[in-house]
């Protein structure tokens, strides 16, 4: 149990001074490799877009100056952001009012002091109340509303009659609608908007009528030798003898019967 000599120590106080002298080696190892591993870890993974503007932001705390982008430029990957990306990063926080910029003759100047950065937040905190207060305004008006929307509809037995008779009746509004759609073809109105549109196809044929014959008496005045060819063309588009003016007392009037499956009739109206 004891080591040889008047002075030695037990065996077992040997073996624990050894683990903890092992122990110590290997913690002090590990606090000289762990920065170096945590530093290329970091390195490997990046900085989120929320890092970069915080490091960037500091750059203007530390300093307080102002700078031009190709500064920022440089002093950025000291920061660990790389110079690529510092143009977007400080674009961000100009357009969040966290770093103002100017330009003055060819140079755009950059900066921001820590005072700057509470007073924007000082004024969107004021913004969040204002519409805080607003929103409750609003949810007590409606919640007024609501209240007195609910008097008078509380539920009882007259006001479930009541309503069953209003389901009733819209279905029998309904009924009444879709019956008129069928006697629509009856409408005053609608027979005159008929008469009305006959009216206007009749002038219409007509004076297409009265361009046909003016056409084929300027081909016959100017190229009487294609007689034959011109009288072809015209059978071909449907221009025969029997081509005329139209008669308005031959075209129908639109009328049917009150019974909506009696089939329309024509009814011939003489204009003369």
């Amino acid at each position: 149990m004891y080591g040889e000599g008047n002075k030695a120590r037990p065996t077992y106080l040997e073996a624990s001074s050894t683990i903890f002298r092992e122990r110590r080696e290997r913690c002090k190892q590990e606090s000289e490799i762990y920065p170096f591993v945590d530093f290329i870890m970091s390195k490997k993974r990046g900085l989120s877009l929320e890092e970069k503007r915080e490091k960037m932001l500091q750059i203007f705390y530390d300093s307080q100056d102002f700078f031009l982008l190709k500064e920022l430029e440089k002093l950025g990957p000291k920061k660990g952001v790389i110079s690529q990306s510092v143009k977007d990063v400080i674009q961000s926080l100009v357009d969040d009012d966290l770093v103002a910029k100017d330009k003055i003759g060819i140079s755009v100047y950059f900066w921001s002091l820590p005072s700057c950065a509470g007073n924007q937040l000082r004024s969107v905190r004021q913004k969040l109340e204002s519409d805080l207060q607003g929103s409750n305004k609003k949810l007590a008006e409606l919640v007024d509303q609501c209240d007195a929307l609910k008097k008078g509809r509380e539920e009882s037995e007259e006001r479930t009659e009541a309503l069953a008779q209003l389901q009733d009746i819209e279905k029998k509004h309904k009924e009444l609608k879709n019956e008129m759609v069928q006697f629509a073809d009856n409408d005053p109105a609608t027979l005159e908007a008929m008469r009305a549109a006959i009216e206007v196809a009749h002038q219409s044929a007509n004076r297409w009528t009265d361009n046909i014959f003016t056409l084929r008496q300027w081909c016959s005045n100017n190229f009487p030798q294609a007689k034959e060819q011109l009288e072809h063309l015209y059978t071909e588009a449907g221009i025969t003898e029997d081509f005329d003016y139209l008669e308005l007392s031959s075209f129908p009037v639109i009328s049917s019967s009150h019974d909506p499956e009696t089939p329309k009739q024509l009814l011939v109206e003489d204009q003369a």
